[in-house]
């Protein structure tokens, strides 16, 4: 038996960047307010650009996105959390990535164990909200940050997945859109993925083959 350990934001949900008219549907504001587009145009996204360097982390770069997105509104949101519920508490389904979730699916037909290591699973998304996602259903173990405090890469985080799962890391394939996270996850042991949110088919394909799954099959 091994185990498919997955990051959620990025991986199984797709990104705010991908769902800004979403968001801006919800919201009530006009099409095109929202230009930051992280991963898919980083040239004009000089945050995200300090994150991927290091220079800032991923949870200051979403705090300042999501107070620049509060102030449109003429509020003021210091959770990430506020922003997620707002722009996608309707219809949390709606966002989750079907590439990723064929993978799931055929991952567990073939008995193998699901599981979300997330640094900021609740902490962004909110208990309520991720308890109410059909995409979840089959996980077996949730490991999230914002109760353990452990955060990818640092490698007890990896470690408290696994001896949770009860496999080896050599038994793990770990799909996260962080390379920071991926390199914590060879280190510790794991195969990993890095998980590139423009080409999700591909990323799934390429977890999928780590995982010796022939594609399709437990659809």
């Amino acid at each position: 038996m091994r185990a498919l350990v997955l990051d959620f934001g990025g991986v199984i949900s797709r990104t705010l960047f991908e769902t800004h008219a979403q968001t801006e549907a919800a919201l009530g504001l006009p099409a095109g307010t929202l230009p930051w587009r992280g991963p898919f145009d980083p040239a004009s996204d000089a945050p995200w650009c300090d994150m991927q360097a290091g220079r800032l982390s991923e949870r200051d770069y979403w705090l300042q996105r999501t107070r620049e997105v509060g102030r449109l509104l003429g509020e003021d949101w210091d959770e990430m959390q506020t922003l997620v519920q707002r722009a996608r508490g309707a219809e949390p389904d709606a966002v989750a990535r079907p590439e990723t979730l064929a993978l799931m699916r055929e991952a567990h037909a073939a008995g193998h164990k699901l599981a979300i290591l997330s640094n900021e699973l609740d902490l962004f998304y909110g208990a309520a909200l991720r308890q109410r996602m059909a995409a979840l259903r089959n996980v077996d173990l949730i490991v999230d940050a914002t109760y353990t405090g452990i955060l990818k890469p640092n490698a007890r985080a990896y470690a408290l997945c696994t001896q949770q799962l009860g496999v080896a890391p050599g038994d793990c394939v770990f799909v996260d859109d962080q390379p920071r996270n991926v390199d914590g996850a060879v280190a510790f042991g794991m195969a990993a993925v890095w998980f590139d949110v423009t080409q999700p088919q591909a990323s799934c394909d390429e977890a999928r083959r780590a995982l010796e799954l022939s594609r399709g099959s437990g659809r």
